[in-house]
């Protein structure tokens, strides 16, 4: 027999290194998987999920509704959703105005004109499924979610896993309701 006709065995993983390298191959291996995975991760954390407490400064470009303003951040135009509160309708589309939406949005463009540049602060997640930053959003010393609750331009609204100042706000909204504050009193 010619020894040209004699197939060649498909080379293996453990024949391409000799065995006093594999180990090392092994730990090269699983040392760049960890490291896209690092990266990877590292990437995803400025639009994924922020860390609980964690602010940026923004400027106010104008106030949307009762509960969402558009803002200018590290120079990115971006709509804020406040988190926990709900404030009734004013610009829905294809929807009525909701009794006190009209002075909700009102009260929050008076407080922001007050004070254009405001502080962010995240809770356990930074986005909403319609990419609207969710913050806590202060306007100088004052969070506006709270003035919202206690003068009755808001009803809380807890969406997990953002819900850091639940029971702060749900105390605010039963003062204000029992006290018969704006829509309480008025729708």
């Amino acid at each position: 027999m010619k020894q040209g006709n004699i197939p060649t065995p498909p080379v293996q993983f453990g024949d391409m290194f000799p065995d006093h390298m594999r180990r090392y191959v092994i730990w090269l291996v699983i040392l760049l998987g960890m490291a896209a995975v690092a990266w990877f991760s590292q990437k995803d954390s400025k639009e994924g999920p922020a860390k609980a407490g964690s602010s940026v400064f923004a400027k106010v470009d104008r106030v949307v509704d009762g509960d969402t303003a558009k803002v200018w951040v590290d120079g990115k135009d971006e709509y804020v959703r406040y988190i926990g509160i709900d404030t009734p309708e004013s610009v829905k589309p294809d929807a009525p105005v909701e009794c006190f939406g009209e002075e909700a949005k009102a009260f929050n463009e008076r407080q922001l004109v007050e004070s254009p540049t405001v502080r962010l602060v995240f809770d356990r997640e930074q986005r909403d499924r319609y990419g609207r930053l969710l913050a806590y959003v202060y306007s100088g010393s004052t969070l506006l979610q709270a003035e919202l609750l206690r003068r009755g331009y808001a009803t809380t609204l807890e969406v997990p896993p953002n819900t850091s100042r639940a029971d702060q706000f749900g105390r605010l909204e039963d003062e204000a309701r029992q006290a018969g504050r704006g829509l309480w009193s008025a729708c």
